[in-house]
């Protein structure tokens, strides 16, 4: 690695307050670590949670963001998958422990002893950080490291909602047209779907970013589309979606909340549930979910929108996703590849 011995990053000293630009020790990579120098960094909406206070307990003070490109400067003992010049990516799910019956059930997105990337690790916002190897991904030669980091959170995240709504589904509703969004919309109308898109009312905007990629219709969330859905995914976090989705849904369809955090859902009729509808979340990812997303992604191929920002402007970037400035993701550009 080069004698840089300290780098800028972006805090979280206390939810609720703006990210202050600050100048730390490089970290150093331990047994079965990785240090990566960042190339680029998504703003998530996960992200926002942590900084408005809706996701609790984060450690402070905290690097979030874990959409995370970079090229590996330095292994730690142990490491054999990675060397010294490759790309790689960082995804939020920064551990698990193997042991508990989650991980020995095949479903380490639920392990009990878990850690986060931008959480309750370090994250992205930085011009350094440290990954367990096991834990990171060879990013597709595709994309440049910008255009591949919201494949990181919101294209693998996104994936699984995507691939818990079933394989027998023709009609697919969207709630919700932001990163995850504009990423499973792709790789579902390769995959012959008819997708259905809803935005906030008067997104027209939105709405025309919608059926540019492809979707059949696209309006308001709170009006009915003109087919029954076979499943829906939610990617906003407004609990309301629920049960407006749930009333659209034909008979034994599902809805997949694909989000960490949602606002109290409203009571709804029963009948609604019936006829073996059913409603799921999803929580994390699985590597093997990484994996699938990475494979499919080029063959499509997968086009992702961004909106760049230099590492300083990070507060900006985030306010400009809270307020619905742009359609797409937001990345935040560190350092050149």
């Amino acid at each position: 690695m080069s004698d840089l011995q300290t780098m800028r990053v972006m805090v979280l000293e206390k939810p609720g307050e703006p990210l202050r630009l600050k100048q730390i020790p490089v970290p150093r990579p331990a047994m079965g670590q990785v240090l990566i120098r960042i190339h680029a960094c998504g703003v998530c909406r996960t992200d926002l949670h942590i900084v408005d206070s809706e996701l609790a307990n984060p450690k402070l003070p905290l690097i979030i963001g874990h959409e995370v490109v970079g090229e590996v400067v330095e292994v730690g003992v142990g490491v054999a998958d990675f060397q010294p010049g490759d790309r790689i990516g960082i995804p939020w799910l920064g551990y698990t422990c193997g042991q508990c019956r989650y991980c020995l059930g095949g479903r380490e997105n639920l392990c009990e002893n878990a850690r986060f990337t931008g959480y309750t690790i370090d994250g992205g916002y930085a011009e350094y950080t440290v990954a367990d190897a096991r834990y990171c991904f060879r990013v597709p030669d595709r994309y440049a490291s910008p255009e591949a980091a919201p494949l990181l959170c919101a294209g693998f995240v996104g994936y699984r909602t995507y691939r818990l709504a079933g394989e027998n589904i023709r009609n697919l509703g969207i709630y919700g047209f932001g990163a995850a969004a504009h990423i499973i919309t792709q790789i579902a109308v390769y995959q012959g779907k008819q997708l259905f898109a809803f935005t906030r009312p008067g997104d027209w905007k939105g709405q025309e970013f919608a059926r540019s990629l492809g979707v059949v219709w696209a309006g308001d969330s709170t009006v009915a589309p003109p087919e029954k859905l076979d499943a829906a995914l939610i990617f906003a976090p407004v609990g309301a979606l629920i049960p407006e989705a749930l009333h659209h849904l034909d008979k034994g369809g599902v809805v997949v909340s694909g989000g960490i955090y949602m606002s109290d859902i409203p009571t709804f009729p029963y009948s609604w549930l019936w006829e073996e509808r059913s409603i799921r979340s999803v929580a994390n990812l699985t590597r093997q979910d990484g994996r699938e997303l990475f494979k499919i992604a080029p063959r499509v191929p997968v086009r992702t929108y961004i909106h760049t920002y230099p590492l300083e402007q990070a507060n900006q970037a985030l306010d400009d996703l809270r307020a619905g400035r742009f359609e797409g993701a937001a990345v935040l550009v560190v350092s050149d590849e």
